[in-house]
């Protein structure tokens, strides 16, 4: 019999945008400092958005951060406490399949702090 359950993956990745490449760089290391991300990449966007009625065209900065999801609480509050927007996008989406050896370094990277 099949178990209805639906299993989470026990990886994934984490986006969230910032305003600037300083902020971006500065709240990725604070994260693998942390241990909330084993990597945070940056990368250069612009963003076209809906806000208060209003269509904007942003450059932004994302961070894609690679974290164990059991971590996931504890990263979304770290964002939201260190994050300058109001409303600030901060997803994560699952990882389905990976190399064994680096889902492991993933694991041990988001243990959290030593």
């Amino acid at each position: 019999m099949n178990d209805p359950t639906p299993t989470v993956p026990p990886f994934g990745v984490v986006l969230t945008t910032l305003p600037d490449e300083a902020g971006a760089e500065a709240l990725a290391r604070q994260i693998v400092d942390a241990g909330l991300g084993a990597c945070a990449q940056l990368q250069p966007i612009r963003s076209v958005y809906r806000w208060k009625g209003e269509t904007c065209a942003e450059p932004e900065w994302r961070l894609v951060i690679k974290t164990r999801a059991d971590r996931y609480p504890a990263l979304e509050a770290f964002i939201r406490a260190r994050h300058p927007y109001a409303l600030p996008q901060i997803v994560m989406l699952p990882i389905t399949a990976g190399a064994p050896d680096y889902l492991q370094w993933v694991a041990e990277g988001s243990a959290g702090a030593e």
